[in-house]
């Protein structure tokens, strides 16, 4: 098990989180969500407190509790008043060696994951990133969202059991604490909660194999006064050293507010109202993509101004001072980021999470601030190139059918 302790701030919380390398990576083709409801459970009591002791603590600490799982890992912890720091510790060892797993609670959390379900599959939005990850990854988990009913309600406690048992492990945990703190306290804690925790097995090593051709899905949503646009494909990974100049090409075309197609479709067109594109990532995994939720008559002309856009700047460089007013924007959102004790721990743990070293975080800005124009160019010709996208629409298809016609051949 790694520990890293950051002293940070004047305000008297200290943020505890535990990450453990595990997560929808973790779950077979006929799994889907278990890693959710695994979490789920885990907040649901251990050998020695039940649900409501547990809120009780966290609330006496005062503090939150949260459990997030992601595809690549699991997030226990939340923030306290300082002086409640190595009682967080103790909380989470409890949490993470522990759980109960009650059978009686269950059915209730599987149910909720149900509900929840639903209500994202009756989102555009959902539905297109359901397709879009389906389509990029295939049978592999990044490619697998949403789990279905009768999974849920198949799953056993001998199934959460098994799934905690194989996957949470020192092996794969990470403790970050952040903020201030009595060090010398906080670390006889973690000795002490977290003394004898088996290793279990290092994280799963599992590359996708992503879709790299062209590919045009059409969702029907009958009448649909929008259609939702997702256009993309797999981008080098933050290990890569294109990975940075790649990340201030983004921001350039349509990651921030002030970017090309945001202005373009949204301040020039008024085809739709907040358009953005962000690179995704995995464990040594990325793909780029530009989403936008458009007025249904204008899907096809959007798109014709996305493209647009990527080949206009595949062909011309941009002007340094659009580069750099681009890139001290993105300096600022750095700086906002790691000026709170959650920006700290998410900043640490994603370089951690994709093996890099101690230089990618205080490197950061001079890699952005060394992104030339001819850089931009270059990369935008290499790796957002039309011919590999994957684009899903999801709309009216009376309507929008015939405006995709231009776009069911690869775009040179």
């Amino acid at each position: 098990m790694k520990v890293t302790f950051v002293p940070f701030g004047t305000i008297p919380k200290v943020s505890v989180y535990t990450m453990v390398g595990t997560g929808h990576i973790d779950e077979a083709s006929n799994q889907v969500a278990l890693a959710d409801v695994t979490g789920e459970m885990m907040r649901e009591g251990t050998t020695t407190r039940t649900a409501t002791q547990i809120a009780e603590a966290v609330a006496g600490m005062g503090g939150e509790l949260t459990v997030f799982v992601g595809d690549d890992r699991t997030q226990v912890g939340g923030a306290v008043l300082s002086e409640r720091g190595p009682d967080m510790v103790r909380l989470e060892a409890d949490l993470l060696r522990n759980p109960a797993f009650p059978q009686g609670e269950l059915a209730r959390i599987t149910a909720n994951k149900a509900r929840d379900v639903a209500i994202a599959r009756s989102q555009p939005q959902a539905l297109a990133q359901e397709q879009f990850v389906k389509t990029i990854y295939g049978d592999h988990p990044y490619g697998r969202l949403f789990p279905s009913d009768t999974m849920l309600k198949g799953y056993t406690i001998a199934q959460v059991r098994d799934f905690h048992a194989r996957n949470f492990g020192a092996a794969r945990a990470h403790l970050y604490v952040v903020g201030r703190f009595d060090a010398a306290a906080v670390e006889r804690a973690v000795r002490e909660s977290f003394e004898g925790w088996a290793a279990g097995s290092p994280p799963t090593a599992k590359p996708p194999t992503p879709h790299t051709g062209h590919s045009v899905t059409l969702l029907d949503r009958p009448k649909a006064v929008q259609s939702t646009i997702m256009v993309g494909l797999p981008v080098p990974d933050p290990t890569a050293k294109d990975y940075t100049a790649l990340q201030v090409t983004d921001a350039l075309l349509g990651g921030t507010f002030g970017s090309r197609i945001t202005t373009n479709i949204r301040e020039q067109k008024g085809y739709t109202y907040s358009p953005y594109s962000y690179v995704s990532t995995h464990r040594h995994d990325a793909y780029w993509v530009q989403q936008a939720d458009v007025t249904t008559k204008f899907t096809g002309a959007s798109l014709k101004e996305i493209f647009g856009e990527i080949d206009r700047l595949q062909k011309e460089a941009p002007s340094t001072t659009e580069l750099n007013g681009i890139k001290n924007n993105m300096i600022g959102i750095f700086t906002l980021r790691n000026a709170s004790r959650g920006g700290i721990v998410t900043q640490l743990a994603e370089a951690d999470l994709q093996g890099l070293g101690d230089d990618y975080l205080s490197g950061y800005v001079k890699r952005v601030m060394a992104v030339s124009p001819a850089e931009v160019q270059r990369i935008t010709t290499t790796y957002l190139t039309p011919d590999r996208m994957t684009l899903v629409v999801v709309g009216d298809k009376a309507t929008v059918a015939d405006q995709l016609a231009p776009f069911q051949k690869p775009i040179p």
